[in-house]
């Protein structure tokens, strides 16, 4: 297992995304360069890895100055460990680009200590999960974390469940008085944007989150990210005490 923080120095520019596969492309580049099979990285077959872009977003810009990305896979963390901020980078057909040489890398050390049993979070990137319940065409995103209809722990363990090849046993309780505060707590996030400028898009979910579990399920969800779309940037999770930091 292992995280990495590349951050961009204050003073020289962040980077401008429009869509969320900007990053993520860029991030596979680095993980090919760096001696990952493509197959490890993207696809069905695809080992677990993470990351979050940290910054703020104005309009449906991003703006990013640091990236975390993290896995719990022992061959993944061993590349990871030799990724270079020079070869995160990606052009699309227009003008758009990131690059991230400028940033400076720093291993995360792992949170979680001997048989400590919780884990206060923030939401580093969005919480993506599909309203099963939905009959309609296409998927529809859940865009509360108390619906009634969501089952959060229950979705989530058989998520990563189904990941370690395990049991998982974690409860999650969002922080019911930020629920209360923000009740609109989804944002919209731009996942793709095609040649012909169609656009694709995901709905996740952000607050504070209490875990609760043994030492494996909860360093399982820090390394792999919780929810869907795990690889494309979602369900990142942050420590509540420190914020996201700069």
């Amino acid at each position: 297992m292992l995280r990495i923080r590349l951050q961009i120095p204050k003073g020289e520019p962040v980077q401008v995304y429009s869509h969320q596969d900007l990053i993520h492309d860029a991030l596979v580049n680095a993980w090919v360069e760096a001696g990952a099979n493509s197959s490890d990285i993207i696809g069905h077959q695809a080992k677990p890895w993470n990351f979050a872009a940290l910054g703020w977003h104005r309009g449906h810009q991003g703006f990013a100055h640091s990236l975390v990305v993290s896995t719990p896979d022992p061959a993944l963390a061993r590349i990871l460990s030799r990724l270079k901020p020079e070869h995160i980078t990606k052009r699309r057909w227009d003008a758009e680009f990131v690059n991230f040489a400028a940033a400076r890398v720093q291993i995360e050390p792992d949170p979680i200590l001997p048989q400590q049993t919780q884990l206060g979070c923030i939401c580093y990137s969005p919480l993506v999960l599909s309203d099963e319940a939905h009959q309609g065409k296409g998927k529809r995103w859940h865009d509360r974390l108390d619906a009634p209809t969501l089952g959060l722990s229950a979705t989530i363990n058989r998520k990563l469940s189904f990941l370690a090849g395990r049991e998982v046993n974690l409860e999650l309780h969002p922080d019911s008085l930020y629920l209360r505060a923000t009740p609109k707590h989804s944002v919209l996030v731009n996942l793709k944007i095609f040649q012909d400028r169609r656009k694709s898009f995901v709905i996740g979910m952000q607050a504070p989150l209490l875990l609760q579990g043994s030492e494996d399920d909860l360093r399982l969800a820090w390394y792999a990210g919780i929810g869907e779309k795990t690889r494309s940037g979602f369900g990142c999770l942050g420590l509540l005490e420190e914020g996201v930091g700069r």
